[in-house]
């Protein structure tokens, strides 16, 4: 077994509101080894980015966590901020969801790999960091002749893609990929796949991979974890969750998956709760068709399914922790009776 490189423990994260703080991670935990991938998957709102951001400490003023987040034996929520600065680039790497919003419209492609390569390796001479920055660029199929453009020369794949070199040009330990492949074609989506799987085997990179595709998860991570209303529901081998899901959450997004087989579309009802008052209890129960008394009164308990395969749910158990009459079917109008109250 290779070494653990980041290690979630309890994690919560949530911003402050003029009424109720937004709990948007709340009570997370997670492991991540060297040359390991892990997806995370789970609806727009379910605190995905909020998490990624979290272990890279890029939240927002207004923002608090608590719990540990550990890169080989230092918790980064423990260290000071100019400390975790110290680590992006070379230790910690985020690819981010949105690349217009994160490349300086008034400095050149050059000058962002230049800046970047000069903060993070001050010894590195002129020609090396061009030469790095190049290779970068070469590898996300981004030619020389551009490095002297500007970003709205470039069309928004090509931005991401940029994106995604800015990244990697330091190699870095752990790298959380906030949606990688947003906006870019089937063949740089497996370009761009094929790289990271590259990251991966030869620096024994840590990789974070968040995104909507379960294709994607199916195809480039080891395990998955399954991420509901700031919680995860459910992780496990990669293989193991999508054949035999544990949750009825996990089990309602492979459902919704669109193959050349499909005939009925299927979807799950209702939408994600607010992470300002979610409810009680278990959070996907007034979503959930298997919804027992228990999901609406009690919280349910970490369970293992199999060997490295968990999930929050009732339906595993434990038993001695089911009151009496807690594993009847839930009705509809208890549904909303549990939510008032």
């Amino acid at each position: 077994m290779t070494e653990v490189v980041l290690d979630v423990s309890e994690l919560r994260a949530w911003y402050g509101t003029e009424g109720d703080p937004v709990r948007a991670v709340d009570g997370v935990s997670f492991e991540i080894r060297a040359g390991e991938t892990l997806g995370l998957v789970g609806e727009s709102g379910c605190g995905k980015s909020t998490l990624g951001r979290s272990i890279l400490g890029l939240l927002p003023e207004g923002s608090a966590t608590s719990g540990e987040i550990r890169y080989r034996d230092r918790n980064l929520l423990a260290i000071a901020p100019k400390e975790v600065r110290s680590l992006r680039g070379p230790d910690l790497g985020l690819i981010f969801q949105e690349p217009m919003t994160r490349l300086d419209p008034l400095v050149t492609i050059e000058r962002h790999f230049m800046e970047t390569l000069k903060t993070h390796e001050p010894d590195m001479s002129e020609r090396e960091k061009r030469t790095q920055s190049l290779e970068a660029l070469a590898a996300m199929g981004i030619p020389p002749t551009r490095f002297k453009q500007y970003p709205h020369e470039f069309s928004g794949g090509m931005r991401q893609r940029i994106m995604i070199a800015l990244a990697l040009v330091l190699n870095p330990k752990v790298l959380v990929a906030d949606e990688p492949t947003t906006a870019l074609d089937v063949i740089v989506e497996g370009q761009i796949l094929g790289i990271l799987a590259d990251l991966r085997r030869n620096f024994d990179t840590a990789l974070l991979l968040i995104t909507h595709n379960l294709g994607i998860v199916a195809e480039a991570c080891d395990r998955v974890a399954v991420m509901y209303a700031g919680r995860i529901v459910e992780q496990g081998g990669a293989r193991t969750v999508f054949a035999e899901p544990a949750h009825p959450y996990t089990r309602a997004l492979l459902d919704s998956i669109i193959s050349l087989g499909t005939t009925d579309l299927r979807y799950i009802p209702g939408a994600p709760p607010s992470l300002i008052d979610p409810p009680p209890a278990c959070r996907f129960h007034p979503r959930c068709p298997n919804a027992m008394a228990v999901c609406a009164s009690k919280f349910p308990i970490e369970t293992r399914v199999a060997d490295g395969h968990r999930t929050e749910c009732w339906l595993h158990g434990p038993d001695d922790e089911i009151p009496p009459g807690g594993d009847r079917p839930l009705e509809r109008g208890e549904i909303a009776i549990a939510e008032e109250a």
